[in-house]
């Protein structure tokens, strides 16, 4: 695997992003009229066909073994790609079908027991992924002043260069509105023009990292900054700080990226990959904090991955006891405020002892040091808090103040052994709080580091523990308000399985509520989701990831560079802005149309030969094989105008024989609302947004300003 190719080559596969080129000028023409047609009502015969209603599921040898009586045969194993798995590959849906649809599930649910040594070779050009954390640190120093320097040049040169570009995107927009009038379905001038602002400032105007403003809908993605080099204006570039020969640092956290796009994209242990982000995001620890950039290569692989279907005591655990936790939350800074004084008395006493012994004379009184009382270290409540309100009991759990204040007192001396050598557990009973601690009620008082030990016994077992992990499960696989009574059965099952995360899924996929009409296509796409969907649904070879990392971080999810302890965000309104619609259909746009280093797509052969001579029948073949064939009629109407367009055609208008672009219909259809947010019409707004549906469209279908308002009011 290269990473970096010569200048020329980069030039000839630039990205069709907003530019002033003459085929980016067609992207902004095509990005707005359909991120502006996402505000139009998709009908409920949309998403529930006639020939589904005229079905009989349950009888279908395919469906087997599984609750399942409102969905068709592809329809159920659609949803199941959708939601154990990161979409469906070509060819999928039928391989599932002749396997059976509970067959394939078991096996996902015991990814051990699935061959997976083809993503093993691929993951092979990762060699930081096996070293040990002493092994990455020093291997992969910290750069000298000297070199920081000139890296901060280079990016302040690439930041220049993009502002340049962003102004004559603007001005390639305002030629639009005054050429061509109101954009191709729906929208006037103001609107566009606040669609370019917003893409303007979603792409290379967002802060630092670490000092941003707190924006609107998901806070974890104000890490989309120029410092972040998995984030940078253009996917096609490779900074210099993560090329293939660099031992800068940021070289780790890149190949966590592009390993982790490869097992989504690869991997046959889907649900493993699915679950392995679940709990990354439960139990999020922030790269672009000082050590942990060492420290999460390990975190993922030894606390994350082998926990991910076992015993949720033993996840919590192991967490609790990674260095990656215990750095991100300052648990290693811990220590009863008393420990200095007690060490110092300690201290004392053997020097006393030891002069009385030989009868030397009685030392003299110590006089205070003020440097060494400034660097004692005191309580620090911040992983006892996130404990019990993130990882544990939720927010609603029943506890206090000063239950926080208790726990962080059992986790005192729960520390890190030489955090910049080789960084291993290490408890150390002198900065320990010996005393009686009081949690929930519970007298904590075993001694050294089973106090700790014992709050985890103690918060695993609590039954607001169990409904908040139940809950937070069921919004990821089922809907963003998931029903009741699927939850008070998954937390019976926590209950009465000691904690047990395959049990609990287990019940969750065999329930009626997981295979409803209601749950089906009721997620949005995380930025994360829909790169790798697109990729599995294109068929597309990837040889290096790194421009799909790149993309993820620019739609709004930089990967491990979520800074609040809370983790990404899996719920709707999270993730709606027009920047990042606009972002998404760039991304389709430049995936399907070969336009991305390292990725190849052979859409023709997806899409058969004799559509490229018919647009019409080129647009019905795209919506078959990537949206199923549901797509509303609103949305094909607002496809459909774009089919005349010279650059769709491949043609000039006077020319004769026009060629339709299979890769610039496959990706408009890619960035329909359908593929984006797969939604249930009887249950929620069509605008994109998680507003409930009342039976009646949004005020005004200009734009999507008028849903981001509604959602705002009733959040």
């Amino acid at each position: 695997m290269r990473l970096q190719e010569s200048p020329a080559s980069q030039v000839n596969q630039r990205i069709p992003t907003i530019s002033a080129t003459p085929r980016s000028f067609l992207a902004v023409i095509l990005s707005f009229a359909c991120v502006l047609s996402l505000g139009i009502e998709l009908p409920a015969s949309a998403a529930n066909p006639a020939s589904a209603k005229d079905k009989k599921p349950k009888n279908d040898p395919a469906l087997k073994g599984l609750p399942i009586t409102e969905l068709s045969p592809d329809e159920a194993i659609l949803h199941a790609l959708n939601r154990l798995a990161y979409g469906p590959r070509p060819g999928e849906v039928e391989r599932i079908r002749q396997m059976g649809l509970a067959k394939w599930v078991e096996q996902q649910l015991n990814p051990n027991s699935i061959d997976d040594r083809a993503l093993d070779a691929r993951l092979a050009d990762y060699p930081t992924l096996r070293m040990s954390t002493a092994k990455l640190i020093d291997e992969y120093p910290q750069p000298k002043p000297a070199e920081k320097q000139a890296e901060k040049r280079a990016q302040a040169q690439a930041q220049q260069e993009q502002r340049r570009s962003d102004a004559a995107a603007e001005k390639v927009a305002r030629d639009v509105q005054g050429t061509q009038g109101p954009v191709a379905g729906g929208g006037d001038g103001e609107a566009v023009q606040q669609n370019t602002a917003n893409a303007k400032q979603e792409m290379s105007d967002a802060p630092a990292l670490m000092k941003q403003e707190q924006p609107e809908g998901n806070p974890a993605t104000k890490g989309v900054g120029k410092r972040d080099v998995l984030g940078g204006a253009d996917p096609n570039n490779v900074p210099r700080a993560i090329a293939d020969d660099s031992k800068r640092p940021q070289r780790v956290v890149a190949e966590l990226g592009m390993a982790k796009v490869t097992r989504a994209i690869y991997s046959e242990r889907q649900l493993q990959q699915v679950m392995d982000d679940f709990w990354f995001n439960h139990f999020n620890v922030f790269a672009g904090k000082g050590e942990d950039r060492y420290y999460i290569t390990s975190y993922e692989r030894d606390v994350i991955q082998p926990h991910a279907f076992g015993k949720f005591k033993d996840l919590v655990t192991a967490t609790a006891k990674s260095p990656a936790m215990l750095f991100y939350l300052d648990n290693f800074l811990s220590a009863d405020p008393r420990a200095a004084q007690r060490q110092a008395a300690e201290r004392a006493a053997r020097q006393q002892w030891r002069r009385g012994r030989f009868g030397w004379p009685a030392a003299p009184r110590p006089v205070g040091n003020p440097q060494a009382k400034k660097n004692e270290r005191g309580l620090n409540e911040n992983y006892g808090r996130e404990l019990m309100e993130l990882h544990t009991l939720g927010v609603d759990g029943g506890y206090t103040q000063k239950d926080v204040t208790e726990v962080a007192r059992c986790f005192t001396g729960w520390t890190i052994e030489k955090p910049r050598q080789y960084a291993d557990f290490k408890f150390d009973d002198r900065l320990h709080d010996p005393d009686a601690k009081y949690v929930l009620g519970k007298k904590i008082h075993a001694g050294g580091m089973k106090d700790g030990e014992q709050v985890i016994d103690l918060l695993v077992h609590h039954p607001s523990t169990a409904r908040f992990i139940s809950t937070k499960l069921a919004r990821r696989f089922v809907s963003d308000n998931p029903p009741p009574a699927l939850i008070n059965r998954m937390v019976e099952t926590f209950q009465s399985s000691d904690g047990d995360i395959k049990s609990v899924l287990h019940i969750m996929i065999w329930s009626p509520e997981f295979w409803s009409r209601e749950s089906y296509r009721a997620k949005i796409k995380t930025p994360f989701e829909l790169v790798v969907s697109a990729v599995r649904a294109l068929g597309t070879d990837v040889d290096t990831p790194l421009p799909l990392v790149q993309w993820v971080g620019r739609i709004g999810e930089p990967l491990y560079q979520c800074q609040p302890p809370t983790g990404y965000s899996d719920k709707a309104d999270a993730w709606v802005n027009t920047g990042a619609l606009l972002n998404r259909l760039n991304y389709s746009l430049a995936l399907a149309g070969n336009k991305m280093r390292g990725a190849r797509t052979d859409v023709a052969s997806l899409l058969g030969v004799d559509s490229s001579a018919d647009p019409k029948a080129a647009l019905d073949r795209a919506v078959q094989v990537f949206l199923g064939g549901q797509a509303g009629p609103t949305t094909v109407e607002t496809l459909e105008k774009q089919l005349d367009n010279p650059q769709v055609l491949q043609a000039k208008l006077d020319d004769a024989h026009k060629q339709v672009d299979l890769g610039v219909v496959a990706g408009l259809v890619l960035g329909a609302p359908e593929f984006q947010r797969p939604w249930s019409a009887s249950a929620r707004c069509p605008h994109f947004c998680s507003v409930p549906w009342r039976r009646r469209p949004c005020q005004t279908r200009s734009s999507l300003s008028c849903c981001f308002s509604a959602a705002r009011r009733t959040a």
